[in-house]
């Protein structure tokens, strides 16, 4: 039943209060906080902690009556201590049903407190002018009573909705965004904003003029809310984020409807205005504290999905990019609060394809056809490099699951799968361009390989790793090959690449020889071995990614046992490259010339030999366990390192100077 009001009909009596009432209100407070202080076990008790007055309804009436008194008499001060001392009492009574969450009746005597706040605003008991003039201050001192309880939340949402409704919007606008901005810095429960997106959802739809201006300015303080609620992990907030996520959707409806209602230029910015929102929210619902269960997230996708048809994005848009012209205009000229608003629209843009890729209804939702739009990106290879750097946003973040970086693998597989036509090989400028987007592409990549759980996933993201290297023209790749090294920070991930090389340098060289003996077209055969000479994989040049690992950049042996990977790979490669050209199966013009022998004898395996005997002989002295791990992990490079020293030894021999 709702709190009773006893008195309230004192608001309209003949107050008489004198200003030295105003001060009786205030130490009677101050007065039980110390007692609190003196006894601190009591909050924990089944009843209300000495802190907690039994009249604290009262004395909110009384801090109303004053307030209106002030109000007719034109006593801005005595009014704005009254709304003072309203307000910090609510504060009061929330905090300490919030700090006794399993206490009762603290949240019974919040309610009260709640319900008689929401009766003295609303008629017969209210005047506009007391309403105006506590609208500067409840907003966000109701909001507080959302985390105490369901019923607590519902009163505070009505309060909410009704100084919307019943005050100018424009200024209910900047009342609720200062709210959530002051919130957002106390704290990151999301209980706490769910009244205040309310309020704004419903205030969108009371505005009658300059809507972009309005909405624009509130966007930066909703979307710091949900960053900052996002970034909390746990299940004791993932209800709560729920619910966060329902009212922001509330929002998008109001923004949508606004969009309906508008005409000409006004409607085009709007509808570009919302279409970046819904992909800035796709990028923020979808993280691990909100999805982690795709049923939860689903009915967001599926909503945001439709209302992308009606901003007119398209699948194949988003993965290209062509898209974002729109939402670049709109962060023109922008300052940099609302410019982070949409940080993450190209994430959010590859997080709605995705969706579409695993479930056909939100595909459907969003009004495509997912084999259309892969069919169009297969045919044509520079779309197919701007749809594949769209995710490296996604398999690089921490804020996403794997399960959804697993999709997005299998997405990118299913791109590159088959054999299509190089037409683009000769688009230099186009090429360059995509280069940097790749690297960064490739690195992601290598970030799920390393970090996944899952060895499937590592296994299927190393397959992606391939193809995408396999789409670059052979000069580029061995570019990319060689960025790679340089910013590998994982040793593994390193020898892998460098297996990766030595199955270039074989698909090279049986190439070569298949064509070596070929009978057909002479001219056509001679081009072909002219274009395969081009290639970096057939030449010298192979020994740069070699002494990246042998003698890194920053000079010295590389370091040991924490490499032994790598160097491994890299000896096995080098190794592989002198008997290739020496059993004349492939010609490298230079691999086994005296200079890059005595090179690499001298620079690389003689320094690398005197590091292994060297730690080798200490960790022989020390049988600890660790020691003994260490000497195991680099007995196999010991064994790869003498056969590379025999063999250049040998071709070193028969070499001329």
């Amino acid at each position: 039943m709702p709190f009773a009001l006893g008195g309230t009909s004192i608001i309209y009596r003949n107050l008489e209060t004198s200003s030295a009432q105003m001060r009786e209100i205030e130490p009677r407070a101050s007065k039980q906080e110390e007692s609190s202080m003196e006894d601190p076990e009591a909050s924990s008790s089944d009843t209300a902690p000495p802190n907690f007055d039994e009249e604290v309804v009262a004395r909110l009436e009384e801090a109303a009556s004053l307030c209106s008194k002030a109000l007719v008499s034109y006593d801005s001060l005595q009014c704005e201590k009254a709304i003072d001392v309203f307000v910090n009492l609510l504060e009061g009574v929330s905090e300490a049903a919030i700090a006794n969450p399993e206490n009762l009746s603290l949240k019974d005597r919040a309610y009260e407190c709640l319900d008689f706040t929401y009766r003295i605003l609303s008629p017969p008991y209210s005047n506009q002018i007391l309403v105006d003039a506590l609208s500067l201050e409840l907003p966000k001192a109701v909001a507080k009573f959302a985390g105490i309880s369901e019923k607590c939340l519902e009163v505070a949402e009505h309060i909410t909705d009704y100084l919307c409704m019943a005050c100018n919007p424009r200024d209910m606008l900047s009342i609720l965004c200062e709210a959530l901005d002051s919130l957002n810095k106390e704290c990151n429960e999301p209980a706490f904003f769910l009244p205040l997106f309310c309020g704004i959802s419903r205030v969108f739809c009371c505005i009658q003029r300059r809507h972009l201006e309005q909405i624009k300015r509130a966007l930066p303080a909703i979307f710091s809310v949900l960053e900052s609620a996002t970034s909390k992990l746990g299940d004791e907030v993932k209800y709560s984020l729920e619910d966060l996520m329902q009212r922001t959707m509330s929002i998008v409806f109001s923004v949508q409807e606004v969009c309906k209602n508008s005409e000409g230029w006004n409607k085009e910015q709007l509808t570009a205005l919302l279409g970046a929102c819904v992909l800035e929210l796709m990028a923020i619902i979808c993280r691990v504290s909100v999805a982690d269960e795709f049923s939860r997230v689903f009915p967001f996708v599926s909503q945001l999905s439709e209302i992308i048809s009606s901003c007119r994005l398209s699948y194949l848009g988003l993965l290209t990019g062509s898209e974002f012209d729109a939402i670049a205009n709109l962060t023109l000229n922008e300052d940099e609060d609302f410019m982070k608003c949409f940080s993450h629209v190209r994430l959010g843009a590859s997080l709605a394809v995705i969706w579409g890729y695993i479930y056909d209804e939100v595909a459907k939702a969003a009004g495509e056809d997912f084999g259309s739009v892969r069919n169009r990106i297969q045919i044509c290879q520079s779309e197919r490099w701007k749809a594949l750097c769209i995710f490296r946003d996604l398999l690089s973040s921490l804020l996403y699951s794997f399960k959804l970086k697993s999709h997005a693998i299998d997405f990118i597989l299913s791109i590159l799968e088959g054999n299509f036509p190089k037409k683009c090989y000769d688009q230099s400028a186009e090429l360059s361009s995509s280069m940097t987007s790749l690297f960064a592409l490739l690195q992601a990549v290598q970030i799920v390989m390393v970090y996944a759980p899952d060895p499937v996933l590592r296994k299927k993201a190393f397959t992606a790793l391939k193809w995408v290297l396999r789409e670059l023209p052979p000069n580029q790749r061995f570019d990319m090959f060689k960025a790679l090294f340089t910013n590998s920070e994982y040793p593994s991930m390193t020898a892998l690449l460098l297996d990766l090389v030595r199955e270039e340098v074989l698909d090279e060289a049986t190439s070569m020889n298949r064509e070596k003996y070929s009978t057909q077209n002479n001219e056509s055969i001679k081009g072909d071995e002219d274009s395969v000479q081009c290639s970096p994989f057939c030449s010298q040049d192979v020994l740069e990614l070699v002494e990246l690992v042998l003698r890194p950049p920053k000079g010295g042996p590389p370091e040991l046992p924490e490499q032994c990977d790598a160097i491994s790979s890299a000896l096995n490669l080098y190794r592989f490259l002198v008997m290739l050209e020496t059993s004349g199966k492939a010609n490298y013009k230079g691999v086994i010339s005296r200079s890059n022998l005595q090179k690499a004898y001298t620079e690389w395996l003689l320094p690398l030999r005197t590091l292994v005997s060297g730690t080798l002989a200490e960790n022989e002295k020390d049988r600890s366990d660790i020691a003994i791990s260490i000497s195991c992990s680099i007995n196999p490079v010991e064994f790869l390192l003498y056969h590379c020293l025999e063999l250049v030894e040998d071709c070193l021999k028969h070499s001329r100077a």
